[in-house]
């Protein structure tokens, strides 16, 4: 019988981790409240609103479950609904059923880091969020933690990749970063993120034990000042203009993926040279430059 896979809030990532899934052979269930998104996808769709009344007694069994929900919008409300209220009920649901699920992962956020000023971090790091996306992004981990079955948390850093281009494009506007003081940025390819996923989903499906939480970021923290500046090179463009505050919603810190390079995966984008030389290529937009 084929592994099921159920990825709650099939979007970007979510869908990109079911075709990975279903590929290797297992059977993937997608749910999103516009399940005709998936449509052509190979991933079996769902369409359910997690937050509506009965939804989590519609859900079906499956040995791995995937909660990678995003926000409606940016208010405390939606981040409530999306997080600590939409897992909880999830997981009260799946942990009342006959045949729960092997391991449930919750997909985070490096945002319930609070730190600013260039420190390291790395899972055993202090959290102390300021803001209300942090604080409820770290409840909804806390939830995951203290119930029975068992969950992993993986916290992603700055996703980017196909369709994530708003830094490429503010850099072909002749704007950057400044140098000092250094600002750094953690980035993860959007196949990384699905990437990692799979490959934890992996790990459990194979019997090795896996830890409950994973900072999931790529290989080299950067001053964001560089990022943009390799940009430039690459687009072949004159960087006149200085953002002021650029990261006025995010704090200066360094993340560290040892542990999760330690579990054994292996990134296909491990900086962001790597990752930001297949966006160029693929949004066409050394081509454009060409033009």
């Amino acid at each position: 019988m084929k592994t099921t896979t159920l990825i709650i809030g099939c979007g970007d990532i979510g869908m990109t981790l079911g075709r990975q899934l279903r590929d290797a052979g297992q059977r993937v269930l997608g749910v999103r409240r516009n399940a005709r998104a998936l449509e052509g996808s190979g991933i079996e769709a769902l369409a359910l609103d997690i937050n509506a009344e009965g939804t989590p007694a519609a859900l079906p069994d499956a040995d791995i479950v995937v909660y990678v929900v995003s926000a409606d919008h940016f208010e405390e409300s939606a981040y409530q609904a999306a997080y600590p209220t939409g897992l909880k009920a999830v997981l009260n649901e799946y942990g009342r059923r006959d045949n729960p699920p092997k391991r449930i992962f919750f997909v985070s956020s490096t945002s319930v880091y609070a730190q600013q000023d260039g420190e390291l971090v790395d899972e055993t790091s202090p959290i102390n969020p300021h803001g209300f996306s942090g604080q409820l992004m770290h409840a909804a981990e806390q939830v995951l933690f203290e119930h029975e079955l068992p969950g992993t948390v993986v916290r992603f850093s700055g996703i980017y990749g196909p369709g994530r281009d708003r830094l490429i494009r503010q850099v072909s506007e002749g704007r950057i970063a400044p140098a000092a003081p250094p600002m750094y940025t953690n980035r993860i390819h959007r196949d990384d993120c699905a990437g990692v996923l799979a490959h934890l989903i992996d790990l459990t499906l194979g019997g090795e034990g896996i830890g409950e939480l994973y900072l999931a970021t790529d290989c080299e923290p950067a001053p964001l000042h560089e990022v943009m500046a390799w940009l430039a090179g690459k687009l072949k463009v004159e960087t006149t203009e200085t953002i002021q505050s650029p990261l006025r919603r995010r704090s200066s810190k360094r993340c560290d993926n040892t542990r999760l390079r330690e579990s054994g995966y292996l990134f296909r984008f491990p900086s962001y040279r790597e990752g930001y030389a297949q966006v160029l290529e693929q949004g066409g937009f050394l081509h454009q430059e060409k033009a």
